[in-house]
């Protein structure tokens, strides 16, 4: 705790912006923003960007807005996908940092603490934790995968490693930055276009993270999109053909076993 105290001093001018995209996710809006209220680093702002949710999505939104002064909402005017949310988000956000948490997903409390401090350290432009995978209930599926310490360009171009939800950017570090407006993919697409000059990522091995699965996330459709990896390589980072099927057999592979075993 003591430890913990010092690190809350040492960043606490540094703004975290909280990047929230939300879709028709009423069962579990509540428990993700709770979990960025609960953080026991406390400058943080919650950006929500509402891509047309049909639900009541709205409302809860609305009745933490009317208690809360951290929290900003925008709907979009139409629904443009995740992508587009997340980087209306980015626009709008005032922080040095951005971490980004999708609205089915949780944070641990001492989440962006532990991240700061190890950035701080390290002096990285950005940072990842492990996770743990639950169900729709909120049960516990899958504990927690080791994770490197760091990862570098070259490695990411084979493994799934960076969950979004774990992930905290740097502007100060990296500048502003906007996600490839593709409707999958993007996060991915980011990841690579953030290390691809030899930046490395620093990565914290806990579990800060719970990482739900279920029939509507868009990473339940992981396999049957494997080739967006292989797209994303070859149009975004102008890798060779070939050299992109082999980075995206290892992709696959690692994947399967991330998420099977």
């Amino acid at each position: 705790m003591q430890n913990e105290a010092v690190q809350l001093e040492q960043y606490e001018n540094d703004l975290v912006s909280v990047v929230m995209p939300v879709y028709n996710a009423e069962t579990f809006l509540r428990q993700a923003i709770d979990s960025v209220l609960a953080q026991t680093y406390q400058n943080i702002e919650l950006i929500i960007i509402d891509d047309c949710s049909e639900d009541n999505s709205a409302a809860i939104i609305a009745d933490y807005t009317h208690h809360h002064e951290c929290i900003k909402y925008h709907r979009q005017p139409r629904n443009m996908g995740v992508g587009a949310a997340r980087n209306l988000a980015m626009q709008l956000a005032c922080g040095r940092y951005v971490a980004f948490l999708d609205a089915d997903d949780v944070w641990k409390s001492e989440k962006t603490t532990k991240q700061l401090s190890v950035m701080h350290k390290h002096n990285a432009p950005l940072s990842y934790t492990a996770i743990e995978m639950i169900d729709v209930n909120g049960d516990l599926l899958k504990r927690k995968r080791s994770i490197k310490e760091t990862v570098d360009y070259r490695f990411l171009l084979r493994n799934t490693i960076m969950a979004t939800s774990s992930v905290i950017v740097d502007r100060h570090k990296v500048g502003d930055f906007q996600m490839p407006l593709r409707r999958s993919g993007q996060d991915y697409a980011t990841w690579l276009m953030l290390l691809r000059n030899g930046a490395v990522a620093v990565g914290v091995d806990e579990a800060l993270v719970q990482y739900r699965v279920h029939s509507g996330s868009l990473s339940s459709r992981k396999f049957q999109s494997v080739k967006q990896v292989w797209e994303i390589q070859t149009k975004n980072e102008g890798i060779g053909r070939i050299a992109a099927a082999w980075n995206t057999a290892f992709f696959g592979f690692n994947a399967l076993k991330k998420y099977l075993f």
